[in-house]
């Protein structure tokens, strides 16, 4: 699954509708549980007047649905999906200067209306459509959050879905997993059946009561903070090859690469060297990054920082909403060291941002006084942990970001896909292509080169027994509390370990 801009996916032609969320007037109720702490800034951010609030700020998914389209079954998923998840039907009022109150509205105050976009037929011109209503309609601030559109293909009997929504009640988790779960309920109602009941769709609200309560208990010498200061004893967020850049227009959108760099063939070897050293794919990955940086730009040091999934239990598994946590990751090369030698070296970086897992990044980020948000982010993803993977590629989809015009970020997100391994990459208009595609192939040359390296290592350092360790997550995966609670049978196509899978935060 690429993760892309809406302007890279081709709509094909068709009659398009967009399909809106209503309430009644009167359904909002004050909720006295919070916001989390990176939401709570979010919106201190936005400013109320701007008229592209989306501009910059939504996330989506697009994907095409094996069935035809029929107006009031897709209105009545719609529906459904909105009653389920509380998240989708959460919007936010002005309480303080610093913190906004939330309010909720009940799972049958919500309807879906459908407008028709008269003349706009062509694919090109849907896109382009898309693209301005979604920076125009889409915000933090302002109900509904999240807004779908359909393209109905007659000739073909399918339809395109589009999904976009303010990053505010979705993550890049929930962008992935709702495909699947819109098509079983577009397929629930065809059928005249009710919807699948699980304690897997808990609320983002109740999380967030968690999260600032955990937030609370941080002070200046919790390790996580020790962590961060570390990471920020220069004074600022890392920057992705700062020497490289250049002047540009703030005006000008972020250009974004995709690119495959190892197809299935070549994945799978290396995977199986990395099974027989006991690396995971994260490791490498971040490993193979560290060895480019240096090779290209004669950085012996790379730190980013690396956003990760905070589903802490079961009971969000299926959630909608933004459970994302950002942690500082910090590998320091030797000079000349080879990528067996990297990969010890990442893994131990690796663990030490474990310490920062369950503490609220914007949160440390205030205790140590640092406005400054990161401009260097790293993700990484096996999109095998989702459930119906195959499936998704089959229906063409997409997890979408909306275009960038910062003069300063760099962005990479990894994806280990059914056939292959992924990069994409967003970087400032002033920054050269050429630099971007050198380092990207330096990359995917560094993590072609596993397989001989470990070889000629024999067991070498990177063949010591270790336990295996996700990316921001524990040795298997999940938290102790989590690893511990039993796996709903409505939940047995999900699997545990995408809890601290890392995902994009955007």
């Amino acid at each position: 699954m690429e993760y892309t801009h809406l302007s890279e996916f081709e709509i094909r032609s068709g009659a398009l509708s967009m399909w809106t969320p209503e309430l009644a007037a009167g359904a909002w109720q004050p909720d006295d549980r919070p916001l989390t702490s990176v939401h709570t800034g979010y919106c201190a951010s936005v400013d109320p007047t701007d008229p592209l609030p989306g501009r910059g700020r939504w996330i989506g998914t697009v994907f095409e649905m094996d069935a035809p389209l029929d107006g009031p079954t897709w209105r009545e998923t719609l529906r459904r999906w909105h009653a389920r998840h509380e998240g989708l039907r959460t919007t936010v009022t002005p309480a303080s200067a610093d913190e906004p109150r939330r309010l909720v509205a009940a799972p049958t105050a919500v309807d879906i209306a459908e407008q028709p976009v008269a003349g706009c037929t062509d694919g090109t011109r849907i896109n382009e459509f898309l693209s301005g209503t979604l920076e125009e309609r889409l915000s933090p601030l302002v109900w509904p959050h999240c807004l779908a559109a359909t393209v109905e293909h007659a000739d073909t009997g399918d339809f395109t879905v589009l999904v976009a929504a303010d990053h505010s009640v979705m993550d890049a988790y929930a962008q992935a997993i709702l495909i699947l779960e819109l098509r079983t309920l577009y397929r629930e109602v065809m059928a005249g059946e009710a919807s699948r009941e699980s304690v897997t769709f808990g609320s983002a609200a109740d999380f967030a009561v968690l999260e600032r309560a955990s937030a609370a208990e941080l002070g200046p010498d919790s390790p996580a903070v020790a962590t961060w200061r570390e990471f920020l004893a220069d004074g600022a967020m890392p920057r992705f090859a700062p020497q490289a850049q250049r002047p540009a227009r703030a005006e000008l959108a972020q250009p974004s690469v995709s690119r495959r760099l190892l197809d299935l063939t070549e994945l799978e070897q290396v995977e199986a060297v990395l099974d027989q050293v006991r690396h995971r794919m994260s490791v490498a990955v971040f490993a193979a990054l560290a060895v480019a940086n240096q090779q290209r730009f004669g950085a012996d040091r790379m730190r980013t920082v690396m956003p990760i999934a905070t589903r802490p239990d079961l009971r969000w598994m299926e959630s909608m909403g933004w459970f994302v946590n950002v942690v500082p990751v910090d590998i320091a090369l030797t000079p000349g060291v080879g990528i067996a030698g990297a990969m010890d070296l990442a893994r131990a970086a690796l663990r030490r941002s474990r310490t920062a897992n369950d503490a609220s990044w914007s949160r440390v980020l205030d205790l140590l006084d640092v406005a400054e948000t990161p401009r260097f982010g790293i993700s990484f993803l096996d999109i095998r942990v989702l459930p119906g993977y195959e499936l998704v590629a089959d229906l063409r989809g997409r997890t979408l970001r909306a275009e960038s015009y910062s003069t300063d970020e760099v962005f990479l997100w990894v994806v280990r896909a059914a056939d292959g391994l992924y990069v994409s990459t967003r970087y400032p208009a002033g920054f050269p292509a050429e630099v971007m595609d050198e380092f990207l192939t330096a990359f995917g040359q560094a993590l072609s080169s596993i397989t001989a390296a470990v070889h000629a290592d024999g067991e070498g350092r990177a063949g010591q027994p270790c336990a295996a360790v996700h990316a921001g997550g524990a040795a298997d995966g999940l938290s102790p509390a989590v690893a511990q609670t039993p796996m709903p049978a409505d939940a047995r196509a999900l699997r545990a370990d995408t809890l601290r899978v890392a995902v994009q935060a955007g």
